[in-house]
């Protein structure tokens, strides 16, 4: 489990704040365990209030970042007040000389390169702050993205940018594929401003159309399966020329993601609806009531009868990813 420390200065962004921690609770969840663990500081241990108001209890004050393998500083509003603190800028130059990864986010890249420690190092700052912190802080490479990472250094312009670059981080902290699936439950839009496919695509090349065409006619019969050599047939391949593109690009049969897909939306009706569960598997193309429990709780560890709640708490459907 990976430890992280959100120091929140005075006037802090409050969806700042928000976009840091949740997916991290997202990748926990989805995880169902948990990978990252995550404190709110201040440098005195008292409550801070942000930018909107509100008035946000902490954790801890600043002796609270022990065992953290990360600080992240939040601050929007009158930043210069608190990244001129003292006793913060020596508690990041101690944290620094121990190797410890810093962030600033938004704002908070100002008590980082107060400190002395964004010199020779890229800084995204927000367009708003931008010749201010020029002027300021001359030996900072001032970097024209929305976030950036080098040596132990992690900046952030703020707002939006900070869902992206928590993506990024939970991408090197742990996994691509666990970062991928955080991103999709945010619903972050893909490079055209679509949300990323519910239909769970990682695992295939996105330049391989065949495995993506095959899945949308999966999602079309769910309450009647097509069989595997008619799905090849609509696709105009052999059933032999199919198995193979799903083997090389998802390293799994055809049969077994078709299953995978009519599972999947099982799970979604029984999480999310009263529908009884045998009018669930005849919906998702199982005529057996007995093959359908089996099916599910051999992906699920649960009866169907069982997993009737979407909560934190309830079973998660996951693709492994293939090999």
């Amino acid at each position: 489990m990976y430890r992280l420390g959100l120091l929140l200065l005075p006037e802090f962004s409050n969806l700042g704040l928000a976009a840091a921690v949740e997916p991290l609770f997202v990748a926990n969840w989805l995880a169902q365990r948990p990978l990252f663990e995550w404190c709110s500081l201040s440098t005195d241990g008292k409550p801070v209030r942000a930018s909107n108001g509100a008035v946000v209890a902490v954790d801890a004050d600043l002796a609270g970042a022990q065992d953290c393998g990360s600080i992240f500083v939040l601050a929007s509003f009158d930043p210069l007040r608190a990244a001129r603190s003292k006793p913060v800028i020596r508690w990041l130059q101690r944290l620094a000389r121990t190797g410890l990864e810093l962030g600033g986010i938004e704002n908070g890249s100002l008590a980082l390169a107060q400190a002395g420690l964004l010199d020779q190092h890229p800084a995204a700052v927000h367009w708003d702050n931008l010749a201010g912190f020029q002027e300021m802080f001359p030996k900072v490479r001032v970097s024209a993205e929305a976030f950036s990472f080098t040596r132990n250094r992690m900046t952030c312009a703020g707002a939006a940018a900070i869902l992206d670059m928590m993506i990024a981080w939970i991408s090197r902290r742990v996994d691509k594929q666990i970062a991928e699936e955080v991103a999709r439950h945010l619903l972050l839009r893909d490079s055209g401003g679509r949300q990323r496919a519910s239909g769970r695509t990682h695992g295939a090349s996105d330049a391989d159309e065949t495995i993506k065409q095959a899945r949308a006619i999966m999602q079309a019969h769910i309450d009647d399966p097509l069989s595997c050599a008619a799905l090849a047939s609509r696709l105009n391949l052999s059933l032999r020329q199919l198995e193979r593109r799903f083997k090389q690009s998802l390293g799994t049969s055809v049969h077994k993601e078709y299953m995978l897909v009519r599972v999947e939306r099982a799970h979604q009706y029984l999480q999310q609806t009263g529908l009884p569960v045998t009018e669930v598997a005849a919906l998702t193309g199982f005529s057996s009531v007995e093959y359908f429990s089996k099916v599910y709780r051999g992906i699920f560890a649960t009866l169907p009868s069982i997993d009737r709640r979407q909560s934190t708490d309830a079973p998660v459907f996951r693709r492994r990813p293939a090999g």
